[in-house]
């Protein structure tokens, strides 16, 4: 089950066997991971609500996104 965040578009947490990768990075691996896939996430997100806007020609729709 994913922990809280799910809903926020936001990873929280990722595991990777230690066997495929140096011992000694695994930790930070997993946090570049994270910080570069919800820097994806963002980007999408901005991406998204600009397109609306030009769609909605700046009207700010409560609940359209």
């Amino acid at each position: 089950m994913p922990k809280g965040g799910f809903g926020k578009k936001e990873l929280v947490d990722i595991k990777i066997d230690p066997q495929v990768v140096d011992s000694d990075d695994v930790e930070m691996l997993q946090d570049l991971i994270l910080a570069a896939c919800n820097e994806a996430l963002h980007k999408a997100e901005d991406m998204m609500a600009e397109e609306m806007q030009k769609l909605t020609g700046g009207l700010n729709i409560p609940g359209l996104f």
